[in-house]
């Protein structure tokens, strides 16, 4: 795109003539990104400036800088343009140089603390039994069907969903569905981006490392609400009290699902079994009976926000049901791993109290027999949560091995220290070495019993001071469970 096209009604300023014709190849913020005839934007962030990057981006290519303020010294052959707000003048020409793609494509945000990555797997699972395409950005991946890219974050950042949406368009996608995190929508990531469909699952402790405090951590959330248009439809659980609190800041179509509360879609006789579970769906068209393989409460709560996104979307709900019942389980969201020793393995993702809470009572309800829960926390974030992960799994397992999550620059043995201060009882003991701590849990474990792993679920990698290792939890129970024998 020329630049006096791509900077038209933007940027207000004289710029050289040499300039005006020229073809911006790449947009970007990042200096480690290839620039070939590029326009490099220097934001200022929390940690770094990127005007120490300019040269970086220079020698990678760029041409244009945009920058606050004029350059300290002129560079020949490269043209910079002034501007007041970096960051907002990124937003214009990030959304032109990508042809706005959010205007071509429906894309659906699903955020709160627990159950992010499972509804967009359902509702994923919705949009193929309608025969349509859809692409999904969440903490597993970036995906459409087949193909599969790393995720770098829970979500990508600004220029990378233009990018990644503006890609899908040129594919036919229908549909995105993303997890919209809190520090995303605090960022300003998910700028640019006009919603279908808000989808809120509940609010507890969690980033108040970043946010400091749960009222932070609410306002950055209810950024995504607040944002949506009149036509969008946002998807609330009004169980939850912050949800009840959303429905009065969104100006759109509502709605509700719960489990104890009336909303528009609820779920009632809740049969649970280590296989699965059955239950009916009440909505305004009569009721609904789902057998699905997923089990727990909170997968419940799942379940009834993706059927309220279908209804919301004017699908009928024997395709809903179609596309929920199909979904067998999400990577490390309680993913049953086969063994010939006759116990339950599980892997899941839960990494707060509340998410170790809701597994734990998930299982619970299931099964009579002894649980065993192998989990850490992670270094360098909230600490207040450590014991009050402890307490759950003192209270809800009968034993509990405790060990390292991902530690990064703190030392696991004294993360470790901090979470057994919340047991009040002695059923636990320690193994810092995680590959140890799995391996004394498939060892402890008798037939019929269960062993929860918990903390890392999808990911197959652990993070330490000073290195990254490869550690698929899949492969290291099948390791531990063959020396078993």
């Amino acid at each position: 795109m020329l630049l006096k096209e791509l900077i038209n009604g933007i940027y207000t300023k004289t710029i050289p003539a040499s300039f005006s014709n020229f073809d911006i190849l790449t947009v970007s913020c990042d200096s480690r990104e290839e620039q070939k005839d590029g326009l490099f934007v220097a934001l200022a962030g929390s940690k770094f400036n990127g005007e120490d990057f300019i040269k970086d981006a220079i020698g990678r290519g760029a041409k244009v800088i945009v920058k606050h303020g004029p350059p300290v010294k002129t560079v020949e052959g490269i043209c910079f343009l002034d501007v007041d707000d970096p960051k907002h003048f990124l937003y214009a020409i990030g959304q032109r140089f990508y042809d706005y793609p959010s205007k071509k494509i429906k894309s659906i945000g699903v955020t709160g603390t627990n159950g992010k990555t499972t509804i967009t797997y359902l509702i994923e699972s919705i949009i193929h039994a309608t025969a349509k395409n859809c692409g999904v950005i969440g903490t597993v991946n970036y995906r459409i069907g087949e193909k599969i890219l790393p995720s770098k974050n829970t979500t990508p950042g600004f220029l990378d969903n233009q990018r990644l949406l503006s890609q899908w368009v040129d594919l036919k996608v229908d549909y995105c569905v993303m997890e919209a995190s809190s520090h995303a929508l605090d960022q300003g990531r998910l700028q640019g981006i006009d919603f279908s469909a808000g989808i809120f699952t509940n609010l507890t402790q969690d980033h108040l490392d970043y946010h400091k405090d749960m009222e932070s951590y609410f306002k950055a959330k209810s950024l995504l609400f607040t944002s949506l248009s009149s036509k969008a439809a946002a998807i609330i659980n009004t169980d939850d009290d912050y949800g009840r609190r959303l429905s009065q800041l969104s100006q759109c179509r509502k709605f509700s699902y719960a489990i104890d509360s009336h909303a528009d879609v609820r779920a009632q006789n809740i049969n649970y079994h280590l296989s699965g579970t059955h239950f009916e769906i009440v909505f305004s068209q009569g009721v609904f009976k789902i057998h699905t393989r997923f089990i727990g409460r909170h997968n419940i709560y799942n379940i009834l926000a993706a059927f309220a996104w279908g209804l919301s979307e004017g699908l009928g709900p024997e395709i809903i049901r179609r596309g929920i019942e199909k979904l067998t389980h999400v990577p490390g969201r309680l993913e049953p791993v086969a063994n010939e020793k006759g116990i339950f393995i599980f892997i899941d993702y839960a990494h707060t109290d509340d998410g170790l809470i809701n597994v734990l009572k998930g299982l619970r309800a299931v099964s009579r027999e002894k649980i065993i829960v192998v989990f850490g926390c992670g270094g360098d974030r909230d600490r207040t949560k450590r014991p009050k992960m402890a307490k759950a799994a003192c209270d809800l397992a009968d034993y509990s091995i405790v060990t390292s999550d991902n530690p990064r620059s703190e030392e696991p043995q004294a993360i470790i220290e901090e979470i057994i201060t919340g047991f009040t009882k002695g059923n636990y003991e320690i193994f810092v070495d995680r590959r140890e701590a799995i391996g004394r849990a498939l060892e402890m474990a008798q037939k019929g019993q269960t062993v929860l792993i918990a903390g890392k679920g999808h990911e197959d990698y652990q993070i330490f001071k000073d290195r990254t290792i490869h550690f698929d939890e899949r492969e290291v129970v099948k390791e531990c469970l063959q020396s078993l024998k």
